[in-house]
């Protein structure tokens, strides 16, 4: 079974798919780690490696690229990105996690330890980047949610209800997988 799970910076993917991953014995491949990764090894923070992948088509491309086949490679795998959903056409089930700006930028502060105005700041400003990349280089528009099998409103439960839901989801699948 693959999984896609998609959503803005702070919705819960990463927590999400790491849970999952464990619940379903499922290899986790994720873009925004290797993202994370990338940025660190230039020590540059995300919000300046964001501007930087802004100007240069190779670094997006060489994670999707790299996500893409990690996927194709692993026919049991949640495959965790923002744009997962589109590069993995055939997944089982595609995730969408929501959740609102404030909400978001609070996740964040806790995650990369900065204080909340930072935060949104640095999150509004990765967000209006990606728009444009992934508008430039793939003429796609994050805010259409068509593709997805669930959307899920990741402020109104905890990650072990949102776990469930998907869990449920997934039993549901099975029989056509």
């Amino acid at each position: 079974m693959r999984l896609t799970i998609s959503g803005l910076p702070g919705s819960g993917t990463t927590t999400v798919a790491e849970l999952l991953s464990k619940e379903l014995s499922l290899e986790l491949i994720s873009a925004g780690a290797v993202f994370r990764q990338m940025a660190a090894e230039k020590k540059l923070p995300l919000e300046q490696f964001s501007e930087m992948a802004e100007n240069d088509d190779d670094f997006d491309r060489v994670i999707d690229e790299r996500q893409r086949e990690e996927a194709m490679e692993t026919e049991n795998a949640i495959v965790e990105g923002r744009l997962s959903g589109f590069i993995v056409p055939d997944a089982d089930l595609k995730i969408w996690l929501k959740a609102p700006v404030a909400i978001r930028a609070k996740r964040i502060t806790v995650r990369e330890n900065i204080g909340y105005g930072e935060a949104l700041h640095a999150m509004k400003s990765r967000e209006r980047s990606e728009y444009k990349r992934y508008k430039q280089y793939y003429g796609l528009n994050l805010d259409d949610l068509s593709i997805y099998d669930l959307v899920i409103e990741s402020s109104r439960w905890n990650e072990e209800d949102i776990v469930a839901m998907i869990l449920w989801a997934t039993e549901h699948v099975k029989g056509k997988c």
